[in-house]
């Protein structure tokens, strides 16, 4: 006797076309063959039939444990709704969405749709870009290093001892005010480029070995993906003389922009 099935749902596609499905990827481990649910015309679940032993509740709760079992599934469903970034508009569903059959997929997607209209509305044809900048503390301060050293025949006096710290303790607030003004004028530059973006949590205050600065993910028309790569990476060599690093990443589904 067969393993009892349920259904896994990777995301809701609204596309022009029927999608299809040639190139899209396995997806989660001892799942069956992804496929597409019609929810309306030109709406579609992406699927796959699912071992409940495997991916029922109790074996979710389980595998939750394991780390590495996570991060497999994790790969693999970014895979999947990945594969659709082509189409009008991809809503990735969370981690481990199961339902027992695909009538109650269906049922669940048509009694929502009020909601996915008004993400289609909010993400079609756009993309979603990622922005992190760190900060080089060696780089960033060189030019604010007192000129006096605490070995130096200035620094013998108990008065230039004091003096050089508090020059040190300034210096390191000044660092700490450029950071935040530099990496607010930035997410400002490329928010008005975007349609939306997020600020994700970040220490804000320079700390040693590269502090993360700004983690950030703007949604862009993909229309407008190109000229705003060049704005990134004009940014980047800008930064990047005054002791900043920044990365950009993407393009990917709108992941940050269909959150509740």
């Amino acid at each position: 006797m067969s393993a009892a099935q349920g259904t896994y749902v990777y995301a809701v596609v609204a596309a022009r076309r029927r999608p299809r499905l040639t190139r899209v990827p396995a997806g989660l481990p001892g799942t069956g063959k992804v496929h597409l649910l019609d929810a309306a015309p030109d709406l579609f679940v992406v699927v796959a039939d699912a071992p409940l032993d495997r991916y029922g509740e109790a074996a979710i709760n389980r595998g939750l444990a394991d780390l590495d079992w996570v991060s497999r599934a994790a790969v693999a469903h970014e895979a999947v709704v990945e594969a659709f970034i082509g189409e009008m508009a991809v809503l990735p569903m969370k981690l481990f969405t199961i339902f027992m059959n695909d009538e109650r997929v269906l049922a669940h997607v048509r009694a929502d749709r009020q909601r996915i209209a008004a993400l289609i509305a909010r993400v079609a044809d756009h993309q979603e870009w990622g922005i992190r900048v760190v900060l080089d503390r060696t780089r960033a301060a060189g030019a604010q290093r007192p000129n006096a050293k605490p070995g130096s025949r200035a620094a013998a006096s108990g008065i230039a001892y004091l003096a050089h710290k508090k020059a040190q303790r300034d210096s390191t607030a000044k660092l700490a005010t450029n950071a935040r003004q530099t990496v607010a004028a930035l997410y400002d530059r490329l928010s008005s480029r975007a349609r939306d973006a997020r600020r994700r949590t970040a220490s804000e205050l320079p700390m040693e070995s590269g502090p993360l600065l700004l983690d950030a993910a703007f949604l862009v028309p993909r229309a407008r993906a190109a000229a705003f790569q060049t704005l990134t990476a004009r940014e980047a060599k800008s930064l990047e003389r005054q002791g900043y690093g920044l990365t950009v990443t993407g393009p990917w589904p709108p992941y940050t922009f269909v959150q509740d």
